[in-house]
């Protein structure tokens, strides 16, 4: 849908990986075409293969460092998050911030029109012909949920050509275009700021952070046990409670300000729906109340649901069927067929 000259210029988001690689190779001939590699954390080094990406591709490279910005918008707000015993999204927030926030300033003041990346979602014209954002045709590999927060202002700068591929298909055509081997060829890791996945122990590495033991209690506040620390946590867990029964015990809720966690079984998870806050619209904002499908984390196949507008910025969201581990903190996505309406960070359960 994209109605561009082919002399404007496109920055490409290049990680490394096979995804951001590929699209680039979509994207090269006919435009202008700048890769750019994002320095976002020292715990991760810059691919060893990068330059000879860039080169096999043809497209300049530029490694912009971000750390600084990384650490305030995303690092330092998913501690922040941990410590009130919240699930934080830091895909979502960075998305937001850093990837199509703060490097798309850097990007407009230097002079790109376009900022392309490897993502999974599509593109295409609403019925008013304005541009709108779709899940992308691999359901198994759909990135938009990712996208919820981005500014609807956005969308006309924006390219993805993966949306309309399979992972598969893009595997082929990395293989295919004869681009670099690599040698670990490893999904991209959610957290890129924690490689090992241990991030309860880059918690507490964290100077100053580490969450005194407290009480697990039942939902009727009856003492169960103690827990280690409020981060080792979130609604939904069900490993390493350490809490004997017959039926297994799962963490249906977390009281930071009693440093509690609540446990119960299954059926204790369900919840009726939820409210949202920090309200981001990718279509006119809605005036009363709307229809859609709702999605409460990543790979959540969605249920449809009622989204009531309760004030600036807040909604009530019923669920036609109940939803099991609605954890706040997590970013709640709101879609009609495959169109992507918008969404809000979860604050609370509706029981």
């Amino acid at each position: 849908m994209v109605d561009m000259s082919p002399h404007h210029p496109v920055a490409m988001a290049l990680s490394g990986g096979v995804d951001s690689a590929v699209a680039a190779a979509l994207l090269r001939q006919g435009r202008h075409l700048t890769a750019v590699h994002l320095r976002l954390s020292p715990a991760v080094s810059i691919p060893s293969h990068l330059e000879a990406l860039a080169q096999r591709l043809g497209i300049a490279l530029e490694v912009m460092d971000l750390q600084r910005e990384f650490t305030r918008e995303v690092v330092n707000y998913f501690m922040s998050e941990y410590a009130l015993g919240r699930t934080p999204n830091p895909c979502v927030r960075c998305n937001a911030a850093i990837k199509f926030g703060r490097l798309w300033e850097l990007l407009r003041e230097a002079g790109f029109t376009h900022l392309a990346t490897g993502h999974y979602a599509r593109l295409q014209p609403a019925p008013d012909g304005s541009p709108a954002l779709f899940r992308g045709v691999d359901r198994r590999k759909d990135q938009s949920y990712f996208l919820s927060r981005l500014p609807r202002t956005l969308l006309p700068h924006l390219l993805f050509p993966l949306g309309d591929l399979t992972k598969e298909e893009v595997r082929r055509l990395y293989r295919d275009l004869g681009l670099p081997a690599r040698k670990d060829e490893a999904e991209s890791m959610e957290l890129c700021f924690i490689p090992d996945g241990g991030y309860q122990e880059f918690l507490r590495a964290r100077r100053g952070f580490a969450g005194p033991p407290g009480e697990f209690v039942d939902s009727y506040g009856r003492l169960l046990g103690r827990h280690r620390g409020l981060e080792c946590y979130t609604v939904g867990q069900r490993r390493g409670l350490g809490i004997p029964a017959r039926e297994p015990y799962y963490v249906v809720e977390m009281q930071p300000e009693l440093n509690r966690v609540v446990l119960g079984h299954c059926p204790e998870l369900l919840s009726t729906g939820l409210i949202a806050s920090g309200l981001n619209w990718l279509i006119d904002p809605p005036a009363g109340e709307l229809e859609a499908v709702a999605v409460i984390r990543y790979r959540h196949p969605g249920v449809q649901a009622r989204i009531i507008l309760e004030g600036e910025g807040s909604v009530r969201v019923l669920f036609a069927a109940p939803q099991s581990a609605v954890a706040p903190g997590q970013a709640v996505a709101f879609y009609d067929a495959d169109r992507l309406l918008g969404g809000g960070w979860i604050e609370a359960r509706i029981k």
